[in-house]
């Protein structure tokens, strides 16, 4: 009689001694995959995202239409006013959609300039080292120096006032410093590794070492410092345009709705609620994914 260990399909096998290797993205990917509080954030990004450009497409309602019979209205299901309206009529799920996704463009966009520059300025600066290094890094330092909004509204005055494009500029071109400060202490430790001076000793010239070999190797630091970035971005420019400095009328992002509930807190609480709450969100979503992709890209976790 057959036994049934024999009569069974063999399988493959893995040869003895034989290990089975894993990338560092798959391991990262991995981990990130087990931290449940990064995966709730970036489903809820995900989502957010989704609803802010197709979600005015579900109201019958613009999102710069006047409803004269329904002004600071709460949340009416008759009226298909699903959030309430504002003082002048506007539809507020249309306007705070349309806020989301001005407030994630300019962030999204802002975070590219400031990715842009911080990794060409901190790879070149920790690389080249010497007096070039010197000169570059005291260049970031008197920056540094300088505050933020007052650059911001300096390059926004100089230009068109409200302008997304020259928004999304001010705010990039000043938020590089920390970004080069980073890349330029990877760079650092990177120009000492093996492979480095293997390049070096085969005549690879400066621009390519830096192209192929550095900031390939920083990809890592990088796309964690991004998501963190990106909420810092987007809390920036709500805070110009709580000011009235950033998105002017009829246009919205985050922080001109919550400037305009601020003012109707005590008689329609919801125009707060409401963009306040998307921002909150998606701010503590991108700093849960951030920290997730922190651990998950940590060679020194398990």
């Amino acid at each position: 009689m057959t036994s049934a260990a024999t009569s069974a399909p063999a399988g493959p096998t893995v040869p003895a001694g034989q290990i089975i290797e894993r990338g560092l993205w798959s391991d990262a990917w991995r981990r990130l995959l087990r931290n449940r509080a990064s995966m709730v954030a970036l489903v809820w990004i995900v989502l957010v995202a989704l609803l802010a450009v197709a979600g005015p497409n579900f109201s019958p309602h613009p999102f710069d239409e006047l409803d004269w019979d329904h002004m600071g209205v709460p949340p009416q299901m008759e009226a298909a006013h699903w959030l309430g309206t504002d003082r002048l009529g506007r539809d507020l799920f249309v306007r705070t959609l349309y806020g989301v996704r001005i407030s994630l463009q300019i962030g999204l966009l802002a975070t590219l300039v400031s990715l842009l520059i911080g990794v060409a300025w901190g790879a070149t600066a920790g690389y080249v080292g010497g007096r070039i290094d010197n000169w570059m890094m005291r260049f970031v330092d008197v920056l540094y120096a300088l505050p933020y909004i007052f650059i911001v509204i300096i390059l926004s005055t100089l230009f068109e006032r409200g302008n997304i494009f020259v928004l999304f500029f001010a705010i990039g071109a000043v938020g590089w410093l920390t970004m080069a400060r980073i890349v330029r202490g990877q760079a650092l430790s990177l120009k000492r590794r093996e492979f480095i001076e293997a390049a070096i000793a085969s005549g690879v010239s400066t621009p390519a070492i830096l192209v192929r070999h550095i900031v390939p190797n920083l990809i890592g630091p990088v796309i964690i410092y991004v998501t963190l970035t990106i909420p810092q971005m987007i809390l920036f420019e709500s805070f110009l345009s709580f000011l009235g400095l950033g998105v002017q009328e009829p246009l919205a992002s985050l922080g001109s709705l919550i400037n305009e509930g601020a003012q109707e807190m005590e008689s329609a609480v919801w125009m707060l609620l409401v963009p306040a709450t998307f921002l909150v969100t998606l701010l503590m979503s991108f700093n849960f994914l951030g920290d997730g992709l922190r651990d998950a890209l940590d060679p020194r976790d398990a």
